[in-house]
């Protein structure tokens, strides 16, 4: 199992974000309330909610705020509804963007997401526009360690049903969507620390940038991540090293 960690450089502005842990406690907040409204409080028979936990742990965030913001959802303490909007666009020199929001004011977030790309000399388009240039893959990212061997590694992939396997300075875990659970679980077993687990976008070919349009890009990727509606933004442009 082998292939090109095209989609390594999605991941890069995201240390920037996870820094401001109020407001990713505010994000993961969300999308456990979301979880919860679209099947049950129940991690154990609703793996969307599962999932989201474990990215809330993965975050460092209290199982207070973990336990409040299900029991908001759940309708224990009350509190805002949310709902799922994505928005699908062009960036400087072609480029693709798709920002997936929760929100509980479609105007404000539609205007502020508008904004934005018409500020970096984007654009916003229809549903569709650039989602057929991407890929929709479980992510499961690994520290090396002296504990297990890239065989060990390729070997329990393949016995959980992985797709692919990338091995570089880290190993990243590729699978389909509906293996996500069963083979986070099982690396989980293995004793496995996850950098990150999570489905992705992941693009099918990157472009490059120039580096005046590159700067302009990443300010882009900022202003979209610092707004609180904003849950994760895919692209297609290589941000280099």
């Amino acid at each position: 199992m082998s292939g090109h960690s095209k989609w390594a450089n999605i991941k890069q502005t995201k240390g920037k974000m996870d820094a401001q842990r109020g407001r990713i406690f505010t994000k993961i907040g969300k999308e456990l309330a979301v979880a919860v409204k679209i099947g049950g409080a129940d991690p154990v028979n609703n793996p969307r909610l599962r999932d989201s936990i474990a990215k809330a742990k993965a975050n460092n965030m209290p199982n207070d705020n973990i336990s409040r913001s299900i029991k908001k959802a759940s309708g224990e303490l009350g509190g805002g509804n949310f709902e799922e909007v994505i928005y699908e666009g062009y960036g400087m020199a072609g480029s693709a963007l798709i920002v997936e929001c929760l929100t509980d004011n479609r105007n404000r977030t539609a205007g502020d997401v508008r904004h934005i790309f018409d500020k970096f000399g984007g654009s916003l388009g229809s549903n569709g526009c650039v989602s057929f240039l991407f890929d929709k893959l479980g992510m499961i990212v690994l520290e090396k360690s002296d504990k297990f061997s890239d065989d060990d590694i390729l070997e329990w992939a393949l016995d959980c049903g992985a797709q692919d396997v990338i091995i570089e300075d880290v190993y990243q875990i590729v699978t389909t969507p509906e293996d996500f659970s069963k083979v986070k679980e099982y690396m989980q077993n293995k004793g496995l620390t996850f950098l990150s687990a999570e489905v992705e976008l992941v693009p099918q070919s990157c472009v490059d940038l120039d580096e005046e349009k590159l700067e302009k890009f990443n300010r882009m990727l900022e202003m979209l991540e610092d707004n609180e509606d904003v849950q994760e933004v895919y692209h297609n442009v290589n941000l280099g090293e």
